[in-house]
């Protein structure tokens, strides 16, 4: 099993990167936290800590190795134990992560069910599972400053509830899920003062067209 890559980052698409490693290329699936990451980082020297699985039928001859990147080894614990959850699996499981692991973590261990809700491929049904079997297991890796909450204040890589809201809005309106979580991390840290989505769209936007330094 490869559990480690170093290497070159050749390319990151929406949702794996390509690193070379000597002579040899290897595509890496990631999930969409991770993609944010290193879409600035073409170019240079990065490590991903891997799994593999193979992607197919059982017995239909056709199956096909694949490689799962991480940005650290406590992550890719913590995927382990996420994919645990009956009906998660691991393709559901890379979409959904487009938030910090932490971020998930913390809401799953305070049974935030609106933030669990709100990741991409999870519905209802599956959030109230994935409290259900996880609550309890995943103090490690949650926020070590607080619960991210849907009704009141986050921390580190939380979301509020306004965060949500705009994140929600950007999405139906065409925007990728990964680049707007970055987009809403970046407008918190430069106008810390907004409190609403009506505020964080438009900021947004302005970010993301380049007209704020």
């Amino acid at each position: 099993m490869i559990a480690r890559i170093r290497g070159n980052l050749l390319e990151v698409t929406e949702d794996s990167a390509l690193v070379e490693v000597g002579d040899v290329a290897y595509q890496v699936l990631l999930p969409g936290y991770c993609i944010s990451n290193l879409s600035a980082q073409t170019g240079s020297e990065v490590t991903l800590y891997t799994s593999q699985y193979f992607e197919g039928t059982p017995g239909g001859g056709n199956m096909i190795p694949r490689i799962i990147g991480f940005m650290s080894e406590k992550e890719k614990q913590f995927f382990n134990i996420y994919t645990s959850v009956k009906g998660m699996g691991i393709k559901k499981g890379l979409k959904s992560l487009s938030m910090p692991v932490e971020t998930i973590a913390c809401a799953i261990e305070n049974a935030d069910e609106k933030i669990v809700i709100s990741l991409p491929g999870i519905g209802k049904r599956l959030a109230q599972h994935i409290i259900a079997e996880l609550s309890g297991k995943l103090d490690y890796y949650a926020l070590s400053q607080g619960a991210p909450s849907a009704e009141g204040g986050a921390s580190a890589g939380g979301f509020k509830a306004f965060q949500l809201e705009a994140l929600e809005i950007l999405t139906a309106w065409g925007e990728k899920r990964a680049e707007v979580t970055e987009l809403i991390m970046l407008a918190q840290k430069k106008h810390p003062e907004i409190s609403t989505a009506e505020e964080l769209v438009p900021t947004i936007y302005r970010l993301k067209q380049g007209a704020e330094a």
